[in-house]
């Protein structure tokens, strides 16, 4: 049986220097893309994008450079189309995230409990992270159905608080997150706090009573209900009992849409009735950001301003009505 011995492919010098160029030149252009990102972006590990870079891999050099020549791709062809997509404002200060404000700096400021739930698209993590970024101490926690009960719940706040590596069971994790939050004078807020057991939100009023710290629990419309139903467990009536904030959003207002509109230049009349309709509908504000960025792609493509065919096909490619 003959065998042959198999030579891995190598690419040229010249392309070799190319490719490496065009990595280089992204990592100068965005200071955010470190070796470790660019490892995990492009499916190859850190040690080898670093000794790659270096000129020093001694496995095979081809394979990589068509990885990340791939990766290159990818990321240039991503970057163009992010520049033709024009960008939300950051945070725009509705009569309605301006009301989540208020009751969150009350919480942090009291050291007391708010609850602030309603409907989608109504901008409140938004004015969450608006929040956060002017104010010291706050902890911006997103729960999901995966951290519903205590343990997990804890993990994630214990992350958002940076209680250090915490590990183990919960009653380590509470400890954690308490000796962290101890006279800050935080706020933790727990967003999409519907997603929590009762045990969860109750073992969350015992992170308050241990520290003092404001908690904001920010969710839809079954959080305020699982509060005050009839069912509720006695020790969910604790934290009940420490409520001293609540805000219910059931629907962006017309002056919610208006100063969004502002905020993106949207003088038009015509346009103007179509997108305050569309704030009116279910998904509310954001529905009304996403018309908006598309309906403007369409139009800054044609070089030209917004208009209202504009709305329209964006409206309808969102799944509005036609």
């Amino acid at each position: 049986m003959n065998t042959a011995t198999v030579t891995p492919l190598r690419a040229t010098d010249d392309e070799a220097r190319d490719v490496r160029a065009q990595v280089r030149g992204l990592m100068q252009i965005d200071r955010t893309l470190s070796q470790a990102r660019i490892a995990k972006e492009s499916g190859l590990s850190t040690t080898v994008v670093s000794q790659w870079l270096s000129g020093t891999y001694p496995g095979d050099n081809a394979a990589v450079e068509a990885k990340l020549q791939r990766w290159i791709d990818t990321t240039q062809a991503q970057r163009e189309h992010a520049a033709r997509l024009p960008a939300a404002p950051d945070y725009v200060a509705t009569p309605s995230s301006e009301r989540v404000i208020a009751a969150l700096t009350y919480a942090q400021v009291a050291g007391d409990i708010a609850v602030i739930y309603g409907g989608a698209g109504l901008g409140k993590t938004s004015a969450i992270r608006a929040y956060a970024r002017r104010a010291p101490n706050v902890w911006h926690c997103t729960m999901t159905p995966a951290s519903a009960s205590v343990a997990t719940a804890l993990e994630e706040i214990a992350e958002a608080v940076g209680a250090g590596a915490a590990t183990g069971g919960a009653a380590k994790l509470f400890r954690a997150v308490c000796k962290r939050a101890d006279d800050s004078a935080g706020l933790l807020v727990i967003d999409e706090a519907q997603h929590l057991s009762i045990a969860a939100l109750d073992q969350i009023r015992a992170i308050h009573d241990a520290t003092g710290i404001g908690i904001a629990l920010v969710g839809n419309e079954s959080v305020y209900a699982r509060l005050t139903g009839g069912n509720r467990a006695a020790y969910l009536d604790r934290l009940y009992s420490r409520i001293g904030k609540r805000i219910r959003l059931t629907k962006s207002t017309q002056a919610d849409a208006v100063a969004i509109l502002a905020a993106w230049d949207i003088d038009e009349k015509p346009c103007r009735a179509q997108l305050i309709d569309i704030a009116s509908r279910p998904g509310g504000l954001r529905g009304l950001t996403k018309v908006l960025r598309l309906g403007s792609m369409y139009a800054a493509a044609e070089g030209r301003t917004l208009c209202c065919d504009d709305v329209r096909a964006a409206w309808r490619e969102l799944g509005g009505e036609a």
